[in-house]
């Protein structure tokens, strides 16, 4: 969430953010009255409470028929008492529920628009023209089918559409990818976990996933839990209702899990093989750092995402993301996109999001800087999001036989293996 004195100082900059990600600007005002009204029973109340004391103390020095009136007061008072305080308390409920719907605040520099809206910053590494080399890219399913890697058929007979297996060199891949990943943000000092992929509904919530990307997120109603999405939900909880000293700053985290995602309103998109799916595993990067370093933060992610992606020999591009197609927690996003041959574009395979002291404030995480104690800024980036990371190295590192040419900084977790060949049928 955001913070209310700002809201209060300086309105026409929340609802310039709001108006900015396509939401609703009149929530700006709503929540300002509501404030108001939080603040003024809150002063109504501490005033009734005031008057009660001061009274109480004159009751036991009266007689007679002063004294009758004076209990008669209290009766009234103590009325009065109850009344503001559930009138504060109705305010105050109000105001939370309607600052847990607004948006972070969308940083200046990020281009205003909807999803095609964004600005491409920079370009990496050849895209290959397969013409010249002689022969067609197959796409990353039959890729996977050859070299007996993905199953699409069993994985929907076992559980439905957007499901899959992956089979032999396929999930030697994934573990190499996972294994490499974990070598590259450890070597950059970050912690591995290993995350919960259940979490409570704080939890969720917290992290900004309980409103627009509520559809999104799939809820077990016996228990109460929701399956995460990405491991940036646990490790945002982490350190939930803690207050940490500042020279343990930066904490950064690299977590595995697996993440679930209902894909709702992607009817129709990336129906063939596995680029869009409900279920995946996921490297995340996660920090919490000083607010006044979240920006520097942001561009370190940025750049060992660009590091990662570069050592697997891809071709992609970042682009900063536009206000319209922001999560509710990010200011600012980049996404780095490698090129899919067979589509003809680039797709997103990974992504980092400065928060700034949004989660934190909701998560109740604050730093202890002297005698300050505040929020701090948390940030989120993809190291691998394992399927997507899959189809990009199956289709751009393709061979004209069918196989595949391993990326070097793979070949260890591949027993040495240079190349993935085409299984016998």
């Amino acid at each position: 969430m955001i913070d209310l004195r700002l809201l209060r100082e300086d309105p026409d900059r929340v609802r310039a953010s709001q108006r900015a990600r396509g939401e609703d600007v009149a929530l700006v005002d709503s929540l300002l009255s509501a404030d108001e009204r939080r603040r003024s029973s809150g002063v109504r109340f501490d005033e009734l409470r005031n008057e009660q004391k001061q009274l109480g103390k004159l009751i036991p020095k009266a007689a007679g028929d002063e004294k009758a009136e004076l209990l008669k007061k209290a009766e009234q008072l103590k009325a009065d008492v109850k009344a503001a305080d559930a009138e504060r308390d109705a305010a105050d409920a109000e105001a939370h529920e309607l600052l847990l719907r607004l948006g972070n605040l969308v940083h200046p520099d990020v281009p205003v628009g909807g999803e095609e809206d964004f600005v491409t910053l920079e370009t990496h590494g050849t895209i290959r023209d397969f013409g010249a080399e002689g022969f067609e890219p197959k796409d990353h399913l039959e890729l996977g089918q050859l070299l007996g890697a993905i199953d699409v058929e069993r994985g929907a007979k076992v559980s439905g559409s957007r499901f899959y297996f992956l089979t032999g060199v396929g999930a030697l891949l994934e573990l190499a990818l996972v294994n490499a990943a974990i070598a590259q943000a450890t070597e950059a000092g970050f912690t591995p976990m290993l995350t919960p992929a259940l979490v409570r509904p704080q939890s969720m919530a917290g992290t900004g996933f309980l409103g627009q990307a509520a559809q999104d997120v799939y809820h077990l109603d016996k228990d109460d839990l929701y399956l995460v999405g990405t491991s940036e939900v646990p490790l945002a909880a982490y350190h939930m209702d803690e207050i940490i000293d500042a020279e343990r700053l930066p904490l950064r985290y690299a977590g595995f899990s697996p993440c679930f995602r209902r894909e709702a309103g992607s009817h129709g998109k990336d129906t063939k093989g596995i680029f869009r799916v409900h279920q995946f595993d996921k490297v995340e990067m996660f920090s919490y750092v000083a607010p006044e370093d979240s920006e520097a933060e942001h561009q370190r992610l940025l750049a060992w995402e660009k590091q990662w992606l570069t050592s697997l020999e891809l071709p992609f591009r970042v682009i900063d993301v536009a206000s319209g197609d922001l999560g509710a927690s990010a200011a600012r996003k980049f996404d780095c996109e490698a090129w899919i041959p067979t589509q003809g574009k680039y797709r997103e395979l990974t992504s980092t999001s400065d928060c700034t002291e949004f989660q934190s404030r909701r998560l109740s995480i604050r730093v202890r800087d002297g005698k300050q104690v505040k929020p701090l800024a948390t940030l989120n980036g993809t190291l691998c999001a394992v399927p997507r990371t899959i189809v990009a190295i199956l289709e751009n590192h393709q061979l004209a036989d069918g196989s595949v040419r391993v990326p070097e900084v793979l070949r260890p977790y591949l027993g040495g293996r240079e190349v993935l060949a085409p299984v016998a049928r």
